[in-house]
């Protein structure tokens, strides 16, 4: 049986791991995610870690950096348009960042946890008004911004070891979107707002969201009809 939770409000991809995010009104979905995000990430050719990639995290400005829809060029937050693989834009972003870097293309992507993310309305809704500030869904990072039948913050949770079905596609909710300091920073300008992560952390232990396993690719477009089930395994 699966129950009708809330209709698919926003889709977003990130062509480049922590650049700015791309609005779409509708995706493909296939076992690694939607179709061409976060596929390019800039490397720290410094660090010797097993996750060298460059995010905003580390250089907030990352953020204010646009890739055109097309994935060929980037705009810098001065405006100038520089090829995404050329070594303008690495010296560009290094300038910036402090730190050399080189851009990669890289066939199924670049993801901290997992290959989708969802966040619902509401969860923010209950983030901002602890924050006391207007915040943007781009600030999460998601995948998908879901509107709720019933909406409730941190629904989320109760939807681990669930079967999420959007069209065709079917998504396994594997595990909390546990919040970096990503949160705090505003998609427009990297300005830095502490108050929201700390929000995230009085309200529900750090967790905003849910992270999924795609089971069944297909097509996501606004307007589609959310609904859960339970997640039966294999015998």
């Amino acid at each position: 049986m699966s129950d009708h939770i809330g209709v698919v409000e926003a889709v977003f991809r990130y062509p480049v791991k922590s650049m700015a995010a791309e609005p779409l009104t509708s995706a493909d979905v296939g076992f690694h995610g939607l179709t061409g995000d976060r596929r390019f990430a800039l490397r720290r050719l410094n660090s010797t870690s097993n996750r060298p990639w460059l995010s905003a995290s580390r250089c907030p400005d990352l953020i204010r950096y646009v890739p055109d829809p097309s994935v060929t060029f980037v705009r810098t937050p001065e405006g100038r348009e520089l090829a995404i693989l050329s070594d303008e834009l690495a010296s560009d972003v290094t300038r910036r960042c402090g730190e050399p870097v080189q851009m990669m293309q890289l066939i199924h992507g670049v993801f901290d946890d997992a290959d989708i993310s969802i966040i619902s309305t509401a969860t923010i809704a209950a983030l901002a008004d602890s924050a006391c500030l207007p915040l943007d869904p781009r600030r999460f990072r998601p995948n998908l911004l879901v509107r709720l039948t019933h909406p409730a913050p941190f629904q989320e949770d109760a939807w681990l070891a669930s079967l999420l079905t959007i069209g065709e596609v079917q998504i396994a909710c594997t595990q909390h979107d546990i919040r970096c300091s990503m949160i705090n920073l505003d998609p427009q300008t990297a300005a830095s707002s502490p108050a929201v992560q700390k929000a995230a952390l009085s309200l529900n232990a750090n967790r905003a969201g849910a992270y999924g396993a795609i089971l069944h690719p297909g097509i996501v477009t606004v307007g589609l009809p959310l609904f859960r089930s339970p997640l039966t395994p294999h015998p």
